[in-house]
């Protein structure tokens, strides 16, 4: 049985090492090319990655890896009860757009739930960490690991989070119909779930495409903070779905689901 707790610490450094990576690239004059899906890709997706895969092949060999390049160039391994999933750069428009919106995912599935996930944001610095045992936590830079927490909703009203690109909408409307929001922030990748996870917000819905490796790293942090991600319908948002694809669903804070 892996001891998703004792993997932790490695993890965050591993985080750390292909943000850096990403960085020294963030810094250039870098290309951009074209997936089989017309979705952007850079020379950091790539790297980033390679350092993520060495690691985790070698503290945890027997462990599939599903990981957003390995899958687009058609290297998608069978995955049974547990498996990693990784986004070495979440939000690649966005470090496109330079706003510092991009993370590192890293997460780790279990029974189809994730049991240990980190989110590092390179450019700012901060890591959030998600353990089913262990609780959730925030560092800045080299600073002291901080525990994190979901809130409960303030009386004035809810703060939602929501993607830059598909944060409005009919969909989203009909969800709010009914709710008192004080106030909508918007923000790229997974640190919208980080967000919600340290009690700077209170839900996250999301009414657009995704990917497992989009959601596992973040949906550990928001867990391990006492929240929950489910389905449109209030469901449990499971993973090792058919072709790793993501149904819309609903990230929320410290407010049961409804």
């Amino acid at each position: 049985m892996i001891d998703a707790a004792a993997l932790l610490p490695e993890l965050v450094t591993v985080s750390k090492r292909a943000g850096e990576v990403i960085l020294a690239i963030y810094r250039t004059d870098f290309d951009v090319e074209q997936k089989a899906d017309y979705s952007p890709v850079t020379q950091a997706d790539i790297d980033a990655e390679a350092v993520i895969l060495e690691a985790l092949r070698r503290l945890t060999p027997d462990v599939p890896i599903v990981a957003e390049e390995e899958v687009s160039a058609g290297r998608i391994p069978d995955v049974g009860d547990i498996f990693w999933l990784v986004d070495p750069l979440d939000g690649t428009r966005e470090f496109l757009n330079r706003n510092g919106e991009f993370t590192v995912n890293i997460a780790l599935i279990r029974d189809r739930r994730p049991v240990l996930g980190v989110v590092h944001a390179p450019d700012s610095g901060v890591t959030y960490t998600g353990c089913q045992t262990s609780g959730a936590t925030r560092q800045n830079g080299d600073g002291p690991v901080e525990p994190i927490h979901v809130r409960m909703p303030p009386a004035e009203g809810l703060t939602i989070v929501a993607s830059r690109r598909h944060g409005s909408g009919s969909e989203i409307e009909h969800f709010l119909e009914g709710r008192r929001v004080a106030e909508r922030v918007t923000c790229g990748s997974s640190l919208k779930f980080c967000v919600v996870a340290s009690g700077e917000a209170d839900i996250y819905p999301r009414f657009g495409p995704t990917m497992e490796w989009d959601t596992a790293a973040g949906h550990a942090v928001l867990a391990a903070a006492g929240g929950r991600l489910t389905n449109i319908d209030g469901t449990d948002f499971l993973y090792r779905k058919p072709d790793f694809r993501n149904p819309n669903f609903i990230a929320w804070g410290g407010m049961r689901p409804s």
